[in-house]
Order: structure tokens, then sequence, then C-alpha cells
């Protein structure tokens, strides 16, 4: 089942990488403390993640911090290598927290999974975004068409905040 309003975040671990290198972490340490934007893509360097979801996130961080938000953090199925690169091209710098799931271990434990294999893709994630709130969902918006970023945008998610 999807995540929902009112559920707890899955604890897994995820990794991210610095400038010592790969740095595993838990889902709950990263994403359960204080109050959070977490933002889903289905896949780094694509067209709609890299054009449209991800700049919102970075042009918008510091509204969204303004809020009251703790961290901002992205998550996709892909390499953490993938994910540090991918942080480097779209300049998140310490804006956004780019947060690998290589495994899907998040995705599936969320219910947020999006089959894409037919499109040789794999298992991917679905685009979304949450408010979190100590790990705990407040709002979330899953977007119905993940070739499209409209429900789970930046300008969304600072709406709710």
């Amino acid at each position: 089942m999807a995540l929902s309003v009112g559920d707890t975040i899955p604890n897994v671990k995820l990794t991210t990488l610095t400038t010592e290198g790969l740095q595993p972490v838990e889902s709950g340490e990263v994403l359960g403390k204080g109050k959070v934007v977490l933002f889903a893509v289905p896949g780094a360097f694509t067209p709609t993640c890299s054009d449209h979801h991800l700049p919102g996130f970075v042009m918008q961080a510091d509204e969204i911090l303004e809020k009251g938000v703790d961290r901002i953090a992205c998550i996709a199925v892909n390499d953490p290598f993938v994910m540090g690169a991918w942080g480097n091209a779209q300049g998140t710098g310490e804006k956004v927290l780019m947060l690998s799931d290589g495994n899907g271990a998040f995705a599936a434990a969320s219910g947020m999974e999006l089959d894409l294999s037919g499109i040789g893709l794999g298992t991917r994630s679905l685009r979304y975004a949450a408010i979190l709130q100590d790990g705990v969902v407040q709002e979330i918006f899953i977007e119905p068409n993940p070739g499209k970023v409209d429900v789970a945008s930046s300008d969304k998610v600072l709406k709710a905040l």
C-alpha cells in the first residue's frame, strides 16, 4: 500500500555520496527528524526529472527552508554515484540531500514502486513529494503521470507549507 497521510516512513538503508565517499544512512535517521520535504523521482538524468522536478526544488530551496523545513531530500532508485553526479550537475550543493535507494528498498517498503521494465528501466520510484514531521507523512503529492511534474512540484509543496 502506498504511503499516505499519517503513515510513518519505512526505516531502510540508503546511501549518499559525500566528499569523504559513500555514506550509508538510515531513512529514519535522515528523514525522520524534524520537518522534511522529501521528493522522489523515477530516475536521475531523465528529461522530466532533470528539466523540471529537481530544478524546481533547487530554485525554491531557500523559500521552502524559510517555512521551517529542516531538510529537503531527493530520493531515486539509482546508485549513489549517479545521484551524486546528478546533484553536482544540478547545483544542489547543501540545499538538497541526494539519497540513493539503489536496491529500491525504500520504494518497495513505502509502496511507491513504479514498474518501468517495459521501457528497459526496471523497477523505479513513483514521482511524488511529501511533507514529513518526525518521519510521519503530513502531506503527500503523488504524480498520476510520472512523465509530468504537476501535483508533486516544488510550487505545490511550497503552497502547502
